[in-house]
């Protein structure tokens, strides 16, 4: 459905999602953000102690809690009616269009670059733990992000391509580990709103809305090399040699 609208029109709904979001801070003071910040807060630690039965009804009570503290943002019932208002758009004119097939003439196909699809190292995972296989398993770049849990990422287990390895996790809450063996030189930065950070033995034990950025004395002229981008609303990262 969406792919029939142009991306200005997307751009515009998050615009005003981003202004009805911000009138919400300013004239209700974030009342339902609060709700859904402290909901979020309880649903992580719920699922932390999931095995208990406190931990399970703490995680089922205040995810609950959570989506109807997200439907009372007055930024998500706009967006949630604007989507609404394209699946009617987009039903009405598929009504009215008609389907033409037109025959493939010799020479008219356009030669296209071959492509192949790859199975990504990390899926998205909004509410678990991940980390790479304790067994040797193939390199590709990672990028995701995720609301709760751990990742871990053993990097002496695979094969770093010889150029640059790019390792870039957007994260809510949780702790993110990195292990690097010693061979490989190592460029980090890190975005954090709370949390402590521990990279080769250099210790932040309290960052507050804080960037680090450290490099390896040969990264700029070695190979193999890692870039490791990670940002935390509330979690620790660790990086260290293994």
């Amino acid at each position: 459905m969406f792919k029939r609208f142009q991306t200005d029109t997307f751009n515009w709904i998050l615009i005003i999602g981003v202004i009805l979001l911000i009138f919400e801070i300013i004239f209700f003071y974030g009342g339902s953000l609060i709700q859904v910040l402290i909901s979020s807060v309880f649903v992580y630690i719920g699922w932390k102690n999931f095995q208990k039965l406190w931990g399970k009804i703490l995680f089922w009570i205040f995810l609950i809690s959570f989506i109807f503290s997200v439907l009372n943002v007055l930024a998500v019932r706009f967006l949630i009616v604007a989507a609404l208002v394209l699946f009617v758009i987009d039903y009405s004119k598929k009504k009215k269009e008609e389907e033409y097939l037109s025959p493939s003439l010799p020479g008219s196909e356009v030669n296209q670059e071959i492509m192949m699809e790859m199975e990504p190292l990390f899926d998205h995972r909004w509410f678990e733990d991940q980390q790479t296989g304790e067994t040797a398993y193939g390199w590709r770049d990672v990028n995701i992000h995720g609301l709760f849990g751990n990742k871990i990422i053993d990097l002496s287990n695979t094969v770093l391509p010889n150029d640059t390895a790019v390792i870039s996790i957007r994260h809510f809450m949780g702790k993110i580990e990195v292990y690097v063996p010693y061979e490989v030189e190592v460029s980090i930065h890190h975005s954090s709103v709370f949390g402590r950070a521990h990279i080769f033995g250099k210790h932040h034990w309290k960052l507050m809305n804080k960037s680090l950025l450290y490099q390896t004395e040969k990264y700029d002229t070695s190979f193999p090399r890692v870039k490791i981008i990670t940002s935390v609303f509330s979690g620790d990262i660790e990086v260290k040699r293994i």
